[in-house]
């Protein structure tokens, strides 16, 4: 059961009154505590897309894979997690990068990793099945529609192709 009325304090430290649905407790001074906002850190909302066509190309810059997101924002300040997982075949014994690449409603686009590198890479033998996943914290600061594509490129000349497993992003706005 919920509390109501002032909350004693000890020491000579002041009564708490009731706050509102949402505060927490916060230690203001040596013997005051007040009602608060929550802090941020809240999944403020969550997509998910699958994709799951077999592809085959031979990339030797990143190139979209298919698997591909959008979300709106509610703030400036929130934050989007990506989880991202996509299972690939190599043909030959070299390494496959990925990355995300970002691109704002009516603005900029952005690749998210490194130009070469992108966020991942995998092993350096030809295999099938290989997973290949991303986890990134993004700072988009828009409320446009963000959509994000999972890209990969080879080193040199290997062939990829998605397996026709599922392929799985996953967006998650956090509240600041």
């Amino acid at each position: 059961k919920g509390i109501t009325g002032t909350i004693p304090v000890a020491n000579g430290g002041t009564g708490l009154a009731s706050g509102t649905t949402g505060q927490f407790l916060k230690f203001t001074g040596s013997t005051t505590l007040a009602p608060a906002e929550a802090g941020g850190g809240k999944v403020l909302q969550v997509i998910q897309n699958t994709y799951s066509t077999e592809l085959s190309t031979t990339p030797s810059s990143f190139t979209d894979s298919g698997l591909s997101a959008t979300i709106t924002p509610s703030a400036t300040s929130s934050k989007i997690l990506i989880l991202a997982h996509n299972s690939v075949w190599k043909s030959t014994a070299d390494y496959v990068s990925t990355g995300i690449q970002r691109n704002i409603s009516g603005g900029a686009s952005t690749f998210l990793g490194d130009a070469n590198d992108g966020l991942a890479r995998s092993i350096t033998s030809a295999s099938r099945g290989s997973v290949h996943s991303i986890n990134y914290l993004d700072s988009p600061s828009t409320t446009s529609a963000i959509t994000y594509d999972f890209q990969y490129k080879c080193a040199a000349t290997c062939q990829i192709q998605n397996d026709g497993s599922m392929a799985v992003m996953i967006l998650m706005e956090i509240g600041a």
